[in-house]
């Protein structure tokens, strides 16, 4: 699910610093952002409404406020474009605001706020920060590290050694991102991004010792605050009765927010090490997507062998 998110929250949210002030149309800080893009008004303001994102936040520049200076807006073309449901209206660089915008916002309750920032930065970082704000997001209970540059998410049932397992990499000299609840963030390019809730970030629960801190135990650089997720693990109680993959020919995925990752489901039972076998995982991810897959090389070169070995006894 995605977050909701308002004009109010812009001025709020502690991640922004656009430098607002409110100019007009206050009643409407309340209204809800649904898209992370910005409109800048140019073509709307000669009246071409054929294509009019109404949806965005729209942004007056020095181009446009330039515009109008020697080409006003008809009163029925900004009529129009005020009987849109507007979020919000941006000014930057603090620049002068025509008085039939300023009226029209306060007859329709639609904000027209200034900021001091450059057009071009402004658009940027308020993309950039709607963008996280209302991307789809998903919590999963596992343990989340970075192995080798490789994001590892890491599920099973309660009490089958997760932490344990992602302790054991971490003290190899790999970095815990989450552990216990992770939160899961899908960015543009079907690319998932892990996080660790504030609260109890960097933090880990072992069983039989309690609430550690990996930070202070282990260094600044056994940790970090998000990561990529490119593979997930499955672990499971060995079940004797069941077929474990033993080639890695097919290619396994759990799908995320819509998103495909690639899966490993490692059995546990006493005497298996964990942590080195969660690490040969990882790297050989890495080769895959590198565009070297062993086990089919491996059959490939069976396959080729057999054909030549049947030509050899075909030709006798």
């Amino acid at each position: 699910m995605s977050k909701n998110i308002t004009i109010r929250d812009l001025f709020e949210k502690k991640e922004t610093e656009f430098l607002l002030e409110t100019v007009s149309g206050e009643e409407g800080l309340n209204k809800k952002i649904t898209v992370s893009d910005a409109n800048r008004m140019g073509l709307v303001l000669t009246g071409f409404f054929d294509y009019f994102p109404y949806q965005r936040i729209q942004i007056l520049g020095l181009g446009e406020t330039t515009y109008l200076k020697s080409h006003p807006v008809k009163n029925d073309v900004l009529e129009k474009i005020f009987s849109y449901d507007l979020p919000a209206i941006f000014i930057t660089r603090n620049l002068d605001i025509p008085s039939d915008f300023l009226r029209l916002s306060k007859k329709h309750k639609i904000p027209i706020i200034k900021t001091s920032l450059e057009t071009g930065r402004f658009t940027t970082e308020l993309t950039l920060f709607l963008e996280d704000m209302l991307a789809p997001s998903v919590v999963k209970h596992g343990v989340l590290v970075n192995v080798s540059g490789m994001g590892v998410l890491i599920f099973g049932h309660s009490s089958i050694g997760k932490s344990e397992c992602a302790l054991e990499l971490i003290k190899s000299g790999h970095i815990l991102v989450a552990d216990d609840v992770v939160e899961i963030k899908r960015r543009p390019g079907e690319v998932l991004i892990g996080f660790g809730e504030e609260l109890i970030r960097h933090h880990m629960e072992i069983r039989g010792v309690g609430i550690i801190d990996i930070r202070n135990l282990f260094g600044i650089f056994s940790v970090m605050d998000f990561t990529k997720i490119d593979l997930v693990v499955q672990l499971e109680h060995w079940k004797g009765e069941k077929e474990y993959d033993r080639l890695g020919l097919d290619d396994v995925t759990t799908e995320i927010l819509g998103v495909k990752i690639p899966t490993v489901t490692i059995p546990v039972k006493p005497g298996r090490n964990l942590s080195s076998i969660v690490e040969i995982a990882a790297m050989n991810q890495r080769l895959k997507m590198r565009g070297y897959h062993a086990a089919q090389d491996l059959n490939r070169r069976l396959i080729e062998m057999m054909k030549e070995k049947n030509n050899e006894q075909a030709q006798k």
